[in-house]
């Protein structure tokens, strides 16, 4: 894999990877950015959030549960004092469908976070984990 960050001007930098997708990264201004794009920071905190959706939802799919909808929340704490590191990262699975079977969704979160997901595992032992997961049935529609 291969990764670069491009400099356009003051912090702003653009970052390119190997797919050829691009995103615009940046600072606050209070530290001299401008505001204008995602944080290098909060790129990890979604990256974890990605890596572990896309596993769950693939085996949620796999298990032919009927999920509506999903999201995965990332509650990340970091350290106050330089560099500032994550200290502890709070993962909420929310699940929407029907008739979603509790176990097939705590197995497949277990996996992803204990086998398939590359994110927490290049975190794990740096930074504490915990899970939530809340399955809910849609809206009924009227």
């Amino acid at each position: 894999m291969e990764a670069k960050v491009v400099w356009n001007e003051g912090l702003v930098f653009t970052g390119i990877a190997d797919s050829g997708f691009s995103i615009r990264l940046d600072s606050k201004k209070e530290v001299g950015g401008s505001d204008s794009g995602i944080r290098p920071v909060e790129l990890m905190a979604l990256s974890v959030a990605g890596c572990t959706a896309m596993d769950v939802i693939s085996i949620l799919q796999k298990k032919h549960q009927q999920v509506t909808a999903f999201e995965v929340q990332v509650h990340a704490s970091r350290a106050d004092d330089h560099p500032r590191k994550f200290l502890k990262m709070v993962i909420d699975y929310i699940i929407t469908g029907h008739d979603i079977e509790p176990g097939a969704v705590e197995r497949a979160v277990q996996l992803s976070e204990e086998k398939y997901c590359s994110a927490i595992a290049t975190l794990r032992g740096n930074v504490e984990f915990e899970r939530r997961i809340l399955i809910q049935s849609p809206e009924p529609s009227y």
